[in-house]
């Protein structure tokens, strides 16, 4: 947050790690800084594609001794898993993109910010879809402008990580005949982080949904699997004219996602 402002204070680091801030030399120590009531996504997951970049966002509250300023603050947080929290503050992690912060008058402020998450180098596997721990780099400058202290602060829980889901949808024939067979195929795909396309979601359950011309809700058919491709298919009865579509919820790993509705004619 250092920015030479007094009052309210900008970080905009893109997608740069918090390693291109912290001076290798320097020895971990306590700040006096402290961070509470840091609120991730709105409490959700964070759902990311192939190659949107996606920009969690962030608040907290921060609070430091006296004779530091606002402006001699970087306080960022950022996520990791599978290694340490010194190590995931350098490399591998999920960073802060931007912050601001406004001073309350009493050694303390109220930030807003967001992560940055450009998938196609941030995520280079599939195993990233997990739970990531939420922490806190904090670095205090002197008035020289140099590196006085730094820390890790850790305990804010953790947020999973998720990959992007699709799914289509096709009835056929166009128009139908009333109490004729209808056949409803369409396919699962999720995000894949490796390849950076969408592939196929095997072997996941997905709804059939239809919704009545005139309606304005959807009720649920029938529940069929997918195969080992994400591909679906199966057979109704087409009873009136109306909307077809296909949808799933989100897993431990894979976000929800819910087809546009087809519309058929029933002659």
């Amino acid at each position: 947050m250092r920015t030479g402002r007094s009052g309210s204070a900008v970080v905009l680091a893109g997608a740069l790690a918090l390693g291109a801030f912290t001076a290798p030399s320097a020895e971990a120590a306590d700040t006096g800084v402290t961070v509470s009531n840091l609120v991730l996504n709105k409490g959700k997951p964070i759902v990311v594609g192939t190659s949107a970049v996606v920009t969690p966002d962030f608040s907290y509250h921060v609070s430091w001794p006296s004779g530091i300023k606002l402006m001699d603050v970087d306080a960022s947080p950022f996520l990791y898993h599978d290694t340490t929290v010194a190590k995931g503050a350098n490399e591998g992690g999920i960073y802060t993109g931007s912050v601001e912060c406004f001073e309350d008058g009493t050694h303390a402020a109220d930030c807003d910010g967001e992560l940055y998450i450009e998938p196609r180098y941030r995520l280079d596997s599939n195993n990233d879809a997990t739970t990531w721990k939420i922490a806190v780099s904090v670095h205090v400058f002197g008035t020289d402008g140099h590196l006085k202290s730094h820390e890790y602060l850790t305990g804010f829980g953790s947020v999973q990580v998720k990959r992007a889901g699709k799914a289509t949808v096709d009835a056929s024939p166009e128009p139908v005949a009333k109490g004729k067979a209808l056949t409803v195929t369409g396919r699962l795909t999720r995000a894949d982080w490796v390849r950076h396309a969408y592939t196929g979601f095997g072997g996941k359950s997905a709804k059939l949904q239809f919704r009545k011309a005139g309606s304005s809700s959807y009720s649920t058919v029938k529940i069929v699997k997918a195969d080992s491709a994400g591909r679906l298919k199966t057979t109704v009865t087409a009873s009136a004219d109306g909307y077809w579509r296909w949808t799933f919820g989100e897993t431990a790993t894979t976000g929800g996602a819910t087809s546009a509705g087809d519309y058929v004619d029933v002659k």
